[in-house]
């Protein structure tokens, strides 16, 4: 999958915690998943997602979803907001 639409994006929210409420409150249209993680850390955000009907995208590696975000780290999970 290409971070390409994750990196012209201008509204996105980094982190599994902050992806999770934003899905919870309605305001996420897709959310982006890395692999490369711990089932643990991502399950609570797939599972969110599919409740929400909200479209998911899995990506391979967490450090260039972080660099798509134009971070330095490492990003479990991205959501694009409404």
């Amino acid at each position: 999958m290409s971070y390409e639409k994750v990196k012209q994006v201008k509204k996105t929210i980094i982190g599994t915690k902050q992806a999770v409420k934003a899905m919870k409150n309605g305001l996420v249209k897709e959310v982006y998943i890395a692999l490369d993680v711990e089932e643990r850390i991502i399950e609570l955000a797939r599972l969110t997602a599919q409740e929400n009907n909200v479209l998911i995208h899995y990506v391979e590696s967490k450090i260039d979803l972080g660099k798509a975000c134009g971070l330095r780290i490492g990003a479990s999970v991205v959501a694009i907001t409404v």
